[in-house]
C-alpha cells in the first residue's frame, strides 16, 4: 500500500528519511550544509531534527521495529 495512506509505512519512510540525512550529515557535513535553500534544504532540515531530537528519533525506531515485528 502507499505510503500516503498507510500511516504505518509514512511513519517508516520519514523515520528512514531522517536517520539518513542525519548520518550523511555526519560523514559530509560540507555538502548537507551548503543545500540549505530550495528543495535541497528538505535534507538538511531532516538531519537537523535528527541531530535535536535523537533520542526520541531513536526510540520510534526502537517502536516501529517491534510493532513491525509483532503487529504485521
Amino acid at each position: 500500500m502507499s505510503a500516503l495512506f498507510n500511516f504505518q509505512s509514512l511513519l517508516s519512510v520519514l523515520l528512514l528519511l531522517i536517520c539518513t540525512c542525519t548520518y550523511l550529515r555526519s560523514l559530509f557535513p560540507s555538502i548537507v550544509d551548503r543545500n540549505k535553500k530550495g528543495m535541497l534544504g528538505l535534507f538538511w532540515k531532516f538531519a537537523r531534527v535528527g541531530e535535536r531530537k535523537s533520542p526520541y528519533v531513536s526510540f520510534a525506531c526502537l517502536v516501529m521495529a517491534v510493532s513491525i515485528l509483532f503487529w504485521t
